[in-house]
């Protein structure tokens, strides 16, 4: 399983400072990202400026993973918006947490089964419905409280296709899987560094 990668774990925390901002500005941010949530990605003109700074430079040769996987952050940011408890501003440590785990704690709130049955489902989805399941999921989680590691997130959605199914059988086995609170299966070694941070100076 990837780690995020420094562009990407340079955009969460742009997300982070500027929720965490307690003045206008901030409070526009997170009301023009809401806007998005359930659009088409980069179809609501005012997500742009929040989004558009960490992609690819359009002076940079794009690969065409590059272009595939741009939606992933505007879906991020959107999502973000809806629940802005992130593991890094929690001071928890988010390097072995996805959102398996975060659905893990959820069973602890409620243990009627349902939990099970709706993550059960996020992971059957197909690509084309991830962002509605995955909505219903942040709402779930806004609701009682759990953050997430949006950083880890962004990479899962990424690679929520590809063939080895690698993601969902990580995300299950920190449902799932005995030990704790820690996750052994994301216990890997090594960050890709693939990309240089974009610069991106808060309005």
């Amino acid at each position: 399983m990837r780690r995020p990668s420094t562009r990407e774990r340079g955009f969460v925390e742009n997300l982070v400072r500027r929720a965490g901002r307690e003045d206008s500005q901030g409070r526009a941010a997170m009301a023009a990202l809401r806007r998005g949530v359930g659009k088409p990605p980069g179809t609501v003109a005012e997500v742009h400026q929040y989004v558009a700074p960490w992609l690819p430079s359009v002076d940079d040769p794009f690969s065409p993973w590059e272009q595939s996987n741009q939606d992933a952050y505007y879906l991020v940011a959107t999502l973000f918006a809806l629940h802005q408890r992130d593991h890094w501003r929690e001071g928890q440590d988010s390097r072995r947490r996805n959102l398996g785990w975060s659905f893990r704690r959820l069973t602890t709130a409620d243990d009627s089964g349902s939990i099970e049955k709706r993550f059960t489902a996020l992971l059957n989805s197909h690509r084309d419905d991830l962002p509605a399941h995955l909505r219903g999921a942040v709402s779930l989680l806004d609701a009682h409280e759990i953050p997430i590691n949006w950083a880890q997130l962004l990479p899962d959605i990424q690679r929520w296709d590809w063939e080895d199914r690698n993601v969902q059988r990580t995300w299950a086995q920190a449902f799932w899987g005995g030990g704790g609170g820690d996750d052994p299966a994301e216990d890997v070694t090594g960050v890709e560094d693939d990309a240089p941070v974009a610069s991106a100076i808060e309005q």
